[in-house]
């Protein structure tokens, strides 16, 4: 299980790479090397680069696990980029939702407060955790209604960053 999932994240952040690497850029992947950092993504000229954070999920979940740095608002050229990478034998489409930092920070911290203002089962207090998850489409975030519909493939996001 914890193989499949890491050989996900890698497969994830290189299929970003080689998506953005399509679209004209230069896109390096860190390899772990920056802890806030999986892909680094410049214009050709390289005047102008973004940060970019993947998060890889199967087709098909519920959510996508994010973690507590998802709330860091960063700045405007960081990027969250969570990738639908389809199970091996899967007829399931590849999906994208390229996400502004501020964007996922604002969202992702309301969630998660609201969660904790919550009750949980038999009336308890929920427990603070590492864990952040962002609702996937057809679904739409609990305690906000977040639709991340709006980001799929919205690489057009990134491309305005480096000037194109």
């Amino acid at each position: 299980m914890q193989k499949e999932k890491s050989t996900r994240g890698n497969a994830g952040q290189f299929f970003v790479a080689g998506e953005l690497c399509r679209r004209g850029y230069i896109a390096a992947v860190t390899l772990g090397n920056s802890p806030n950092t999986d892909i680094l993504c410049s214009n050709t000229e390289g005047t102008k680069a973004v940060h970019i954070q993947v998060k890889s999920f199967v087709p098909g979940n519920r959510t996508c696990s994010v973690g507590r740095k998802a709330e860091k608002p960063y700045t405007e050229d960081f990027f969250w980029v969570l990738a639908g990478i389809p199970e091996r034998d899967s007829n399931s489409q590849f999906v994208y939702y390229v996400i502004p930092a501020d964007v996922m920070a604002r969202n992702v911290h309301e969630i998660h407060h609201r969660w904790l203002e919550e009750p949980g089962r038999d009336g308890r207090a929920h427990v603070d955790n590492k864990v952040r998850a962002v609702t996937l489409p057809p679904y739409v975030a609990p305690y906000t209604n977040w639709d991340i519909s709006e980001y799929e493939n919205r690489w057009d996001l990134i491309e305005r960053k480096l000037g194109s």
